[in-house]
């Protein structure tokens, strides 16, 4: 469906603050809350999308060591880099200086089946706003707004030692969805701050592939302010 992209960080950034400009809140929200039943994915990674863009200002690309990779004598063989600007943002945002070649076809496919496993990088940033610009959102109906309410009380009962694995299982009852997909929702909450973290000092439990709800706990429960910003006609 799409042909293959080069970018530049720049361009990127200033792509990114055009488009999210012709986004409003209202369509956003709306997006989200539908996507609850009708199960559109992509309407639902938007709001993530659009979150992170509101963070960003114009710049020029810094370039800043991101990590090292490392022979078997333990000789650094290799050198990442990314934006500082960009990484020292909320969330720490991924910014390289060029996208050369890259396929688009394989968020797009990422976006459409998870609702986005990228956010947070600025390519996909760009992307999801662009399709997001062109669609046509529909009113969220009552069934949508009862699963988002039956979603926040869920979280609100949670345990205050709980993880987001748990909560995670907890709300396979509430909304229709198989265990990537309620993953996916719970960063997209956690990356737009409903489920904020209230410390980033906590332990983790070995290997798992949380990036945004890694620290949130029960004891947490859920951003009510942020609620209130996004979903206050709603809720």
């Amino acid at each position: 469906m799409f042909d293959n992209i080069n970018i530049t960080h720049d361009q990127c950034i200033d792509e990114i603050l055009d488009t999210v400009n012709n986004i409003s809140i209202g369509k956003i929200s709306k997006a989200f809350l539908s996507s609850l039943s009708n199960r559109r994915l992509d309407w639902r990674s938007g709001i993530a999308s659009f979150y992170i863009a509101k963070q960003l200002t114009k710049h020029k690309y810094l370039k800043t060591i991101s990590g090292h990779g490392y022979d078997n004598n333990g000789q650094i063989n290799h050198t990442s880099y990314t934006c500082g600007i960009c990484r020292d943002l909320k969330h720490g945002i991924i910014g390289y200086s060029d996208y050369i070649n890259e396929d688009l076809n394989v968020l797009n496919f990422e976006r459409l089946k998870w609702g986005g496993i990228r956010h947070g990088d600025l390519l996909y940033t760009l992307f999801d706003l662009r399709m997001f610009d062109k669609e046509n959102i529909t009113e969220p109906t009552i069934e949508d707004i009862t699963i988002f309410k039956n979603i926040l009380k869920t979280i609100e009962s949670s345990q205050i030692n709980d993880y987001p694995s748990k909560l995670e299982q907890r709300l396979s009852g509430i909304i229709k969805s198989i265990k990537n997909e309620r993953q996916v929702l719970m960063e997209i909450m956690a990356c737009i701050e409903i489920l904020k973290p209230g410390s980033y000092d906590r332990p983790t439990t070995g290997r798992h592939d949380w990036k945004f709800v890694e620290y949130w706990r029960g004891i947490d429960k859920y951003n009510k302010e942020i609620v209130k910003i996004f979903f206050c006609e709603y809720i």
